[in-house]
């Protein structure tokens, strides 16, 4: 574990906070489509991903559903950590996106390692800056630009994120995660595929020239 460690965090930790996380962490596996957090949990500990992608999603008074932003590895949710030290419940939902591993940090050592490790520290705040940053992007998304515009950003996003550039979702569970229609989407999608920008298949769709 701490070879993993080593290649997704090394560059942040030095090997005392290293040791330290591979002592009071807890390791999970879990497999695409996991629901890893609910809205209104209460959060006891903090995820530190290993491998694999995670999405996290806002929904509305109504029960609709925004994609916020992906975790990867060597990331970690500042959303989490925010209500990990205010004890809050959690405002978010957390899906994995793909297969993915990670070490589950107790809250407890969460102030323990700001005051002891210069880099935990550092790390805390990039992440709230990286964290920002995508939530601007995806207001500026909402706000700016059309839904065709965002439905390629998506794609390539995901496809990014996946490592793949077959998507294999459908056009409703595309619609949830961009807070529209089922047929909004499936009327880009099919002009998209006239345009020969993709490829449309049985609940999945490749990518051509996004």
């Amino acid at each position: 574990m701490l070879e993993e460690l080593k290649k997704s965090y090394g560059h942040f930790f030095e090997k005392e906070l290293l040791n330290e996380i591979i002592e009071v962490g807890v390791i999970k596996e879990i497999p695409i489509g996991f629901k890893m957090m609910e809205i209104g949990d209460y959060v006891k500990s903090m995820p530190l991903l290993i491998s694999g992608a995670i999405k996290i999603l806002r929904e509305n008074k109504e029960g609709d559903e925004l994609l916020l932003y992906y975790l990867e590895k060597g990331e970690t949710c500042s959303m989490t950590m925010t209500c990990c030290l205010g004890q809050k419940q959690s405002e978010i939902r957390a899906i994995a996106e793909t297969d993915a591993k990670l070490i589950m940090i107790p809250v407890q050592k969460m102030e323990e390692w700001t005051s002891k490790y210069k880099s935990w520290r550092n790390f805390v705040f990039e992440s709230y800056h990286n964290r920002i940053n995508e939530l601007l992007t995806t207001l500026d998304s909402i706000a700016f630009h059309q839904m065709d515009e965002r439905l390629e950003q998506y794609l390539r996003e995901k496809a990014r994120v996946n490592e793949s550039d077959v998507i294999k979702n459908t056009h409703q569970e595309i619609a949830y995660d961009l807070n529209t229609s089922r047929v909004v989407i499936s009327r880009l999608l099919k002009k998209m595929e006239q345009m020969e920008k993709i490829e449309l298949g049985r609940n999945y769709l490749k990518i051509l020239n996004l």
